[in-house]
């Protein structure tokens, strides 16, 4: 791996994501960069296309740069700016495509290398970090931590599951708690565990608050 592409890479990623607060930062794309580095290794998957995988996955999400999403320009710029070869582009691209979480539309990416770079991505949105940046983009977009009358809205397909507006609270029933079963490899799927059951006991707790129990 070279490792010039990655600094520039880190460095390309920093600068797109250096005013977000919504939790799809820079550390975000850190983070997955490292998780999705650990699971190559141990899957054996072709480490140069997770780690550039990895680190380009939200320079065109839909919900960010939605004039970039169809033909993921952020991330081919960067890479034919910096002499990529056009089949580990095309990999790379394929990957970026299909591992955005989206209801009952999800898909299992093609390859290994998708799937450690997703397996990555959702290891995330869950756990600690993952109630942190779930609060946070709820907060960035005007959700609501939680309404009593409010429920959640269960099997939402994609166009469903974009349009809809939750409370932070029922997010975890609508995606994160349903994340650890969708995982793609061993790996992921230990780690997926102990996340979901510290949200769990989050969530539990913040119900017993909320109601004067505790």
């Amino acid at each position: 791996m070279d490792q010039l592409l990655i600094s520039r890479a880190l460095e390309y990623v920093e600068k797109i994501f250096q005013n977000d607060f919504s939790g799809h930062d820079y550390f975000h794309t850190f983070r997955v960069y490292k998780m999705a580095t650990h699971i190559a290794d141990r899957e054996g998957a072709n480490r140069e296309i997770v780690q550039l995988a990895a680190l380009l996955h939200d320079v065109d999400d839909s919900k960010l740069f939605p004039e970039a999403y169809e033909n993921k320009e952020h991330a081919r710029h960067f890479l034919v700016s910096n002499g990529v070869d056009e089949n580990t582009i095309s990999a790379i691209v394929q990957i970026i495509d299909e591992i955005s979480y989206a209801g009952s539309d999800s898909v299992v990416p093609k390859s290994l290398e998708g799937k450690c770079v997703q397996d990555a991505d959702r290891l995330d949105a869950i756990g600690a970090i993952g109630i942190a940046r779930a609060f946070a983009y709820g907060g960035n977009h005007g959700r609501m931590m939680y309404h009593p009358d409010r429920k959640p809205v269960m099997n939402m397909d994609g166009e469903e599951y974009r349009n809809h507006t939750s409370t932070t609270i029922n997010h975890f029933y609508e995606k994160l708690f349903r994340l650890k079963d969708l995982m793609n490899t061993d790996t992921a799927r230990k780690i997926a565990r102990s996340r979901e059951d510290y949200m769990k006991e989050f969530v539990a707790e913040f119900m017993d608050e909320w109601e004067g129990i505790k």
